[in-house]
Order: C-alpha cells, then sequence, then structure tokens
C-alpha cells in the first residue's frame, strides 16, 4: 500500500486560494480500473483509492504514514510568483503588445 502526501491545487472553478493551505494524503492505485461487463462503468476493486485524508501540516501527514506503516511519496510544489496587475496597464501609453479588440 502506496501513497501520496501533497498539498492539492486549487480548482479552475475557483479564483481563490481556499482550502489549498492543508495537506492531503491519497492512495495511490495498485490495480488498473476495467470496465464493469454488465453496465460498461470504468471501476476496480480497490476501495483505498477512494480514502483521502486531510492533515493541517506536512509533519503530521507525513507522522500519520509512518505511523501506520504506510509507504509515501512527499509531493512538494514551487511557490507561485504572484504579479501585481492594474486594469489602467491595458491603456497604458509604452505597451509592449498591440491593443486590438
Amino acid at each position: 500500500m502506496r501513497a501520496r502526501i501533497f498539498q492539492p491545487p486549487k480548482t479552475a472553478m475557483q479564483s481563490g486560494w481556499a482550502n489549498t493551505k492543508d495537506w492531503a494524503l491519497e492512495f495511490i492505485p495498485t490495480h488498473g480500473r476495467r470496465a464493469d461487463p454488465l453496465m460498461g462503468w470504468s471501476g476496480g476493486g480497490d476501495t483505498q483509492t477512494q480514502v483521502k485524508l486531510f492533515f493541517d501540516t506536512r509533519e503530521e501527514a507525513i507522522a500519520y504514514a509512518e505511523r501506520a506503516g504506510i509507504q509515501y511519496d512527499l509531493e512538494i510544489h514551487q511557490a507561485r510568483r504572484i504579479r501585481p496587475k492594474a486594469y489602467a496597464d491595458n491603456f497604458k501609453w509604452g505597451r509592449i503588445e498591440n491593443w486590438t479588440h
């Protein structure tokens, strides 16, 4: 049983950074998904892939995995650098790009 510990990224449907500070532990699937012969839905017999645990810090997630005897992969993302922008910059005199509608 192997798991990955990571910080979930923000979804495409939200503009804020809510729920991205926590650390998540989710299990890596051991078997591939297969189509159900009757309905054709994809699924598998591995129920561990449905489990996703959340922790406040990375250290808590690592401690839980070590306490439970779970092998884990730690994924650390690079910090984003956000450049401040202003709406007025779209109309400034020395723009590099052409302004078209």
